[in-house]
């Protein structure tokens, strides 16, 4: 595998970090900005929202810029963002720097996805993909707890300046090891829109969107139905919450090496999966030994999926990825933004924090029957799906 993919996966890990930090970092955020923890808490929703809207905008605005160069200016953006995150006082600079953030980092997410495909053959883009995502699970397991700590001890304008520091180190990887140019043919908007128009891909945004449902409806709440309902110390909540980060490790790791020859098996097992645990969490949250394997297989099967949601988006889009790869990604954020939303609306009602797990069975099953569809239609005709144009470098000469 090429290093330049590692390099995309600790960019995306740096990046990663800042998305999900600051749920550790709210107390402090909100008595530094004097303001209350539900209104430090629309950070949070800052990040979706920019996330939501950053990638198929960007993904339009850059399609014809050198994607070496276009990452390099969103990863400089996002550092620039956290600098004067890290420097304001006043909770609405503070809100505008998070969603700007957000939208470049989204950014990034799409190219990045676009540029990895494109350094490995065609039946490696799950393992590639697995590795660039891994950024991410990997800064569940590490830069979340990591940020906390430092949030903590340093204070929480620290912990900006640290994910600033690891953005510049992986502006370097980037600025080193992407190809430069463009790429051999130039994407024509005409055609990233064409492709839009395929109702099979957005059968696969449902999909997406339902898979990150059904994992983030749990896992929203899972430190607080650990501590309230399974009664476990919550001194050892971020090592079982360590665990869900190490099944999703395993899990997407073990989904790049089968999404590619196996992308409909892959989707289907994890789906399976993915319901019968979260309706086992729903059964068995008050004990405390199951409901630990529980977290951990969570994370497994939620992120098994992953590799082949995005493959499947390749697959579909043929010659003209890019638009529609970044929309796969509002729609990952979709499902970030859903899940949590109908947990709290039952929580709220009274049902209790097991309640998350029904709503995540449910959404399992919703994100199966997406897959038996979409098996069923391709079945029938399909259009062949070329691999993306190899980036080029471009000439000295003028």
């Amino acid at each position: 595998m090429p290093l330049a993919i590692y390099v995309l996966g600790l960019s995306i890990f740096a990046q990663g970090t800042s998305e999900l930090m600051i749920a550790g970092l709210l107390p402090e955020m909100a008595t530094d900005l004097g303001v209350s923890i539900p209104q430090a808490g629309l950070l949070i929703s800052a990040f979706a929202l920019g996330m939501l809207v950053g990638a198929p905008v960007l993904a339009v605005v850059t399609l014809r810029w050198p994607r070496r160069d276009s990452l390099l200016g969103f990863v400089a953006l996002f550092i620039a963002a956290h600098v004067a995150g890290a420097l304001t006082s006043d909770y609405w600079v503070l809100f505008a720097t998070r969603v700007v953030s957000a939208f470049v980092y989204a950014g990034f997410w799409a190219l990045a996805a676009t540029a990895a495909v494109s350094l490995v053959p065609q039946n490696a883009r799950g393992k590639a993909m697995s590795i660039v995502a891994g950024g991410l699970t990997i800064a569940t397991i590490i830069g979340l707890p990591a940020g906390t700590v430092v949030g903590q001890h340093f204070g929480w304008r620290a912990a900006f300046w640290v994910v600033a520091a690891l953005s510049a180190l992986s502006a370097i990887g980037v600025l080193a090891k992407i190809p430069g140019g463009r790429p051999t043919e130039i994407p024509r908007l005409r055609d990233e829109l064409r492709t839009m128009a395929n109702p099979r891909l957005w059968l696969s945004y449902g999909t997406t969107a339902l898979s990150t449902g059904s994992i983030f409806v749990t896992f929203a709440y899972l430190g607080a139905m650990l501590a309230d309902t399974t009664g476990i110390s919550e001194a050892w909540v971020p090592a079982v919450l360590g665990l869900y980060g190490l099944g999703s490790l395993v899990g997407i790791s073990i989904g790049g090496r089968t999404s590619d020859a196996h992308p409909f098996r892959t989707l289907y097992v994890g789906a399976a999966g993915m319901t019968i645990i979260a309706a086992g969490l729903a059964l068995t949250a008050d004990l405390p030994a199951p409901a630990i394997v529980l977290v951990f297989l969570l994370g497994a099967f939620g992120f098994a999926t992953n590799p082949a949601l995005n493959t499947r988006v390749f697959a579909l889009a043929g010659a003209a990825p890019t638009l529609a790869t970044a929309t796969n990604y509002s729609a990952f954020n979709v499902g970030i933004t859903l899940g949590p939303w109908l947990g709290g609306i039952a929580i709220g009602a009274g049902l209790g924090y097991a309640s998350v797990g029904w709503i995540g069975a449910v959404m399992g099953i919703a994100m199966l029957a997406t897959v038996a569809w979409a098996h069923r239609l391709q079945r029938g005709p399909t259009v062949p799906a070329p691999a993306p144009q190899p980036l080029a470098e471009l000439s000295h000469r003028r």
